[in-house]
């Protein structure tokens, strides 16, 4: 994992909250899969963390909660990206001595990455993954190559250097990666509202990024072109965060988000905006 994709002046995917129908139950499954440190508790909400400072997910169980919706905008899955081919081959193995048979597991090389998918006990969606170096990644014409083949398990497993002891330090929030209601206008938002850069084009699908990442944010239409939004209270997103450089830079932003016909709220320390098809997007200012 570089840094550099993750820090100054790159913007990016920080932390993110997701609706869960048991706090307890959702607890122990991130914990013992994970080992996430928890920086606060109350009934019905969790914050966690890899290091025991930065929050990198938080459980919610609102009032009322519904199990989650099928064939709707919101969560299609969220990165948990470790820094090393070594962490990941040790939570791997971790993974399948404790998890058995219990997940459905896929698992895909991107050429850009190797990673791992799954969801939590309510059906959210999860990847881990590793970077591999990006003087290894191809782009032609300012758009990244991406596939998706096979992972090498056995390959893979073979870099495994200890036991899996809980998430690195410097573990952080790779991406995320969102059903979404129609392409264009989702599209639009992103890229002249937020200012990322489309730097891969799939079938229904779109990777976006700033700073030559390979992408920070992955939006799609895999639940049918006008899919609706889900209900508040339901299984899966509630918010994601945007870390910004500096105040400029996300005054910058909410600029161009008005001018998209975007309605941007101040919270305080940050700002609170939605995308075209009803996903929650928090606009922070980083620490580093």
């Amino acid at each position: 994992m570089e840094k550099k994709f993750f820090e100054k002046p790159v913007v990016y995917v920080g932390d993110i909250s997701i609706n869960v129908t048991e706090l307890e139950r959702s607890l122990a499954f991130y914990q013992d899969i994970f080992g996430f440190i928890i920086l606060e508790q109350t009934d019905q909400k969790a914050v966690l963390s890899a290091d025991g400072k930065m929050p990198l997910l938080t459980l919610t169980q609102p009032d009322h909660v519904l199990p989650k919706e099928r064939r709707t905008t919101g969560l299609y899955h969220f990165a948990i990206l470790l820094p090393t081919r070594a962490a990941l081959a040790n939570f791997l193995k971790h993974l399948v001595q404790v998890g058995g048979s219990q997940f459905h597991l896929g698992a895909s090389d991107h050429g850009v990455s190797e990673a791992l998918y799954f969801s939590d006990p309510d059906g959210n969606g999860i990847e881990v993954a590793h970077d591999r170096p990006s003087s290894e990644w191809n782009w032609s014409k300012g758009e990244g190559e991406m596939v998706t083949e096979v992972l090498d398990g056995d390959n893979l497993v073979a870099e495994r250097d200890q036991q899996w002891d809980g998430l690195p330090k410097d573990t952080v929030m790779g991406h995320i990666h969102l059903h979404v209601t129609e392409l264009d206008k989702i599209e639009s938002f992103y890229t002249k509202g937020l200012g990322f850069n489309v730097v891969t084009r799939y079938p229904g699908a779109i990777f976006t990024s700033t700073g030559d990442y390979h992408h920070h944010i992955a939006l799609n239409v895999w639940n049918g072109e006008g899919a609706r939004t889900p209900a508040k209270n339901s299984v899966g997103l509630n918010w994601y965060t945007l870390v910004f450089p500096n105040e400029t830079s996300r005054e910058k932003v909410i600029d161009q988000l008005q001018q998209v016909g975007a309605s941007v709220v101040s919270e305080g320390d940050y700002y609170t905006t939605e995308d075209p098809s009803g996903n929650t997007i928090h606009l922070r200012l980083g620490n580093n």
